[in-house]
């Protein structure tokens, strides 16, 4: 494939890359974003997901096909979004183990039924060889570098081994985990505190202070005068930095604020309004266990119906269903919070995309 490249305007400057961690990582993506990320500007050979720096990655999945070298294997990778060619090179010991020449049985002075250290090193080379030597379709987990070869988009292995794998836990608790990481980093836009842009850093902080407090004190439901003290300190240092320069006060920079911020809870799915009155009470998604009883009925009642018994109940029927039953204001993306709770509680279980069914 032809390495797409980025605009050097929208691409991050490259001595600030170091600050984000994914950069750090073997950053576990699905193979069809390997292929679809886009090429630095600045640096050859780095890749950027959602302006992410990425140079290594880390893989699991399927052997589709091989092709072996004198000095390395080559594995197509396939994890179920897409295949990717794997080079994995031999190791010195791998090598000597396939020389003729020293593949001769050699006798050791121990003892009849004493340890012998040539023999136990014999046999460590072959369980070395036996992992790294993948047949099709067995199960691989491969770390390393991307490079872009002959227009080829590929893994230049570090690590590589076969996974034993007989009831497909490994495989399950992947399918699990990476999800996951999506969610809580890959999806989230790498962004960097910079001057000019307080205002949005204000935010960011806000909000993050917010969840914190709703977190550590296991809040179910709140209105906006409880939470307004907990943002006095960022207005405080704001005004600070104005000096004297005119603008808002600081009782209506705090509204204006703690306004934005709520609606950031709520475009998240954090928070929602069960009803929606002047007496304004936010409740919040995974703490309110009314909302997950009911769309935990739901689940349940429906998937018993002919119609969704095989597939279970697509998210968008159990939207409409919640705000037929239970509030007409409850969002995608809180729901999408309501099931991933229920999910990770065993509740209920997802038999394909955005389809759930009860246990």
């Amino acid at each position: 494939m032809q390495a797409a490249a980025m605009d050097p305007a929208d691409e991050p400057p490259a001595m600030l890359w170091g600050m984000d961690p994914i950069f750090s990582a073997f950053a576990r993506l699905f193979v069809r974003d390997i292929l679809q990320m886009t090429e630095s500007i600045q640096v050859p050979g780095i890749y950027f997901y959602n302006l992410h720096p990425i140079y290594k990655v880390d893989v699991l999945g399927i052997v589709v096909y091989k092709r072996e070298r004198d000095d390395f294997f080559c594995y197509g990778v396939d994890d179920g979004t897409g295949v990717i060619n794997c080079l994995c090179w031999k190791s010195n010991l791998l090598k000597e183990e396939e020389d003729p020449s020293k593949s001769g049985t050699k006798h050791s002075d121990a003892a009849e039924g004493g340890f012998d250290p040539v023999a136990e090193l014999r046999k460590l080379r072959q369980k070395q060889r036996k992992r790294c030597h993948l047949e099709i379709g067995e199960l691989i987990r491969v770390r390393g570098p991307v490079k872009t070869s002959r227009q080829q988009r590929e893994i230049m292995a570090s690590t590589y081994y076969k996974v034993d794998d007989p009831v497909m836990a490994v495989q399950i608790a992947w399918m699990m985990e990476v999800p996951q990481l999506y969610r809580l980093f890959y999806d989230k836009r790498f962004q960097l505190d910079v001057a000019g842009d307080s205002a949005e850093t204000s935010l960011s902080k806000a909000t993050n202070v917010i969840k914190d407090f709703l977190k550590q004190r296991l809040v179910a439901k709140f209105r906006p005068y409880d939470v307004q003290d907990l943002l006095q300190p960022l207005i405080s240092s704001r005004l600070q930095a104005q000096e004297a320069v005119a603008g808002p006060s600081g009782c209506q920079q705090l509204n204006q604020l703690l306004k934005e911020v709520l609606q950031v809870l709520q475009d998240e799915g954090t928070v929602y309004r069960k009803v929606k009155s002047q007496d304004e009470v936010y409740h919040v998604t995974i703490q309110d266990k009314d909302l997950l009883i009911a769309v935990k009925d739901i689940i349940r009642e429906d998937s018993k119906r002919e119609k969704y018994a095989e597939k279970g109940c697509h998210i968008l029927h159990i939207l409409s269903a919640v705000r037929q039953r239970y509030s007409l204001n409850v969002s995608k993306a809180a729901l999408e919070l309501v099931l991933q709770t229920l999910e990770c509680d065993s509740d209920i279980v997802s038999t394909s995309d955005s389809h759930y069914i009860a246990f």
